[in-house]
């Protein structure tokens, strides 16, 4: 997939194509349908096909206090849509020039002038331009006028039997909020990710002998709702059953909260100063304060046993006695 983070790096050649336009906050599995139909449509054209997104949420700028926190960040959503199998993604800078651009502006300098569009797919209730002037009609018009075709996405009904409700990231971060990672990850099409750098924690976990690598409160993507999880976790490419806390470890006074904490079964690396992943796979349960060291000792071999065979790991060998 060939990315451009802004129209100037559009080589003057590029296109024709055939163009989606979206926030696509987590590539989810509406998402993933629309980009198969995008697909379909520059393949059969003999197009390019094309991703038009942004580098926030519009609330962003327009209203940050309404707006929602994103699913993934930037290079996340770049790497999910590297994965679909379009041709390129063009992410454009969400500022304050570019919310005051008019519709016909939009039109003539993004799809027109740098993308050669032919086809341009947007949902029913797509808005852009200044103060969200330009609706589908309008965007219907300039096609004609410019020589392409508007194609409107139906919603895309979550891929999950039991549910009829719309795919959507806001319907995903309810449902990470409430800690329920396995139904997110249906309507996601893959698990939800957290991407941070491993830093030095209190060490409270080597005390009580599960080690575990702390995430900086700097990293990428939506932390699910406080609780212990079954996850993935990998590093440099190779990936480590773990047991995951996520919360203020509430047995201990002073922890910052939503700490993410994830114990590596049956490995002891050094992971200090590396990029990691999580990949969030069952609720295990909620978070608990103990009153003994003790019981927190023995909840914790209970957690560890229950990831285990969510992710199918055997019981570590017993050395001979």
């Amino acid at each position: 997939m060939e990315f451009y983070d802004s129209l100037a790096d559009v080589p003057a050649g590029f296109g024709p194509s055939a163009v989606a336009i979206g926030k696509f906050d987590g590539v989810h599995a509406g998402h993933r349908r629309i980009i198969g139909e995008l697909r379909a449509v520059a393949d059969r054209d003999s197009l390019e096909a094309t991703i038009v997104t942004f580098d926030r949420h519009p609330l962003a700028l327009l209203r940050p206090e309404s707006c929602p926190p994103p699913l993934v960040s930037n290079d996340q959503k770049v790497a999910l849509l590297a994965e679909t199998g379009v041709d390129a993604t063009l992410m454009l800078a969400f500022d304050r020039a570019f919310s005051e651009q008019s519709p016909e502006e939009f039109v003539q300098r993004i799809l027109v002038d740098a993308l050669h569009a032919r086809v341009v797919m947007v949902g029913a209730d797509f808005r852009f331009g200044s103060k969200g002037s330009g609706t589908v009609a309008v965007l219907t018009e300039l096609g004609r006028e410019h020589g392409f075709e508007v194609l409107i996405i139906d919603d895309v009904v979550s891929p999950e039997e039991s549910h009829t409700r719309r795919a959507s990231s806001t319907w995903i971060r309810e449902l990470l909020a409430e800690g329920r990672v396995a139904e997110a990850a249906v309507v996601l099409g893959h698990a939800p990710v957290v991407r941070g750098v491993v830093v030095k924690g209190a060490q409270r976990g080597r005390e009580l002998g599960f080690p575990t690598a702390n995430l900086s409160p700097r990293n990428e993507g939506f932390i699910p709702g406080d609780g212990v999880y079954a996850a993935w976790f990998t590093v440099d490419g190779v990936r480590y059953a773990s047991a995951v806390s996520i919360g203020n470890n509430p047995t201990f006074a002073g922890v910052p909260e939503k700490q993410v904490e994830a114990h590596l079964l049956d490995e002891t690396i050094d992971l200090y100063g590396k990029l990691v992943e999580v990949a969030f796979v069952e609720y295990i349960r909620g978070q608990v304060k103990y009153t003994t060291i003790e019981a927190l000792i023995d909840q914790i071999a209970d957690d560890v046993a229950k990831v285990r065979v969510v992710l199918g790991q055997p019981a570590p060998a017993v050395a001979p006695g």
